[in-house]
């Protein structure tokens, strides 16, 4: 009996206090979108990303084996029912690429604008090859502009300093003598094996002239 009364407070408590009603309404609306999130997770994302992941395999190799065309007959299909899923985007990484070695740059821009890579380096090269992009299409500027995001996008030492010193390369194409020798300075002070690689200092007394 004094069970079906504390009931019978409650319910009335929940009816006649808007706050309370509120704040329930909250509560469980945030644990149905999570236990959907993990539903989803768990049985649609990851059996989709799995299968994803599998399946690339065969358009890499045909990229692989410098077959362009038949790559992307492969990759394009696979690339618009897994996008979102990691093997999706590797596969539009790689793509993208195919385009690039067809010279269609704009295409491949295009691709690479909507790669989302997550492991160490393929966000930066992905923002690399868009100011390869840039590049070749003759967008000095935004080339520029993409090399420095991508030299800053996980800050190492291979992808930092490659793609600082591209950065450097269009900063000359430019004109922009100035930012040139900032970006060499920078390779100079804190990528001293990589400067030397690219005797660092012909390019910074080039520029300083």
């Amino acid at each position: 009996m004094a069970g079906t009364t504390s009931f019978n407070d409650i319910k009335r408590q929940f009816k006649d206090n808007k706050r309370l009603r509120l704040i329930t309404y909250a509560v469980v609306g945030l644990i149905v979108v999570i236990l959907g999130y993990i539903l989803y997770r768990q049985f649609v994302y990851a059996p989709n990303n799995l299968k994803a992941n599998e399946g690339y395999y065969r358009g890499l190799n045909l990229a692989a084996k410098d077959s362009v065309d038949a790559a992307i007959a492969e990759l394009e299909p696979f690339v618009k029912k897994n996008d979102g899923y990691q093997g999706g985007e590797v596969a539009e990484f790689t793509l993208a690429r195919q385009y690039m070695a067809k010279g269609d740059f704009q295409k491949a821009l295009k691709l690479l604008e909507g790669v989302k890579l997550k492991d160490t380096y393929g966000p930066a090269m992905a923002l690399g090859l868009q100011g390869d992009c840039y590049s070749e299409l003759g967008k000095y500027k935004d080339a520029m502009d993409m090399y420095i995001d991508a030299a800053e996008a996980n800050e190492n030492e291979w992808t930092t300093p490659t793609y600082l010193f591209k950065a450097g390369q269009v900063a000359e194409e430019i004109k922009d003598f100035e930012k040139a020798k900032e970006l060499y300075e920078r390779i100079n002070k804190d990528y001293y094996m990589f400067g030397q690689q690219k005797s660092i200092d012909k390019y910074i007394a080039r520029v300083s002239n």
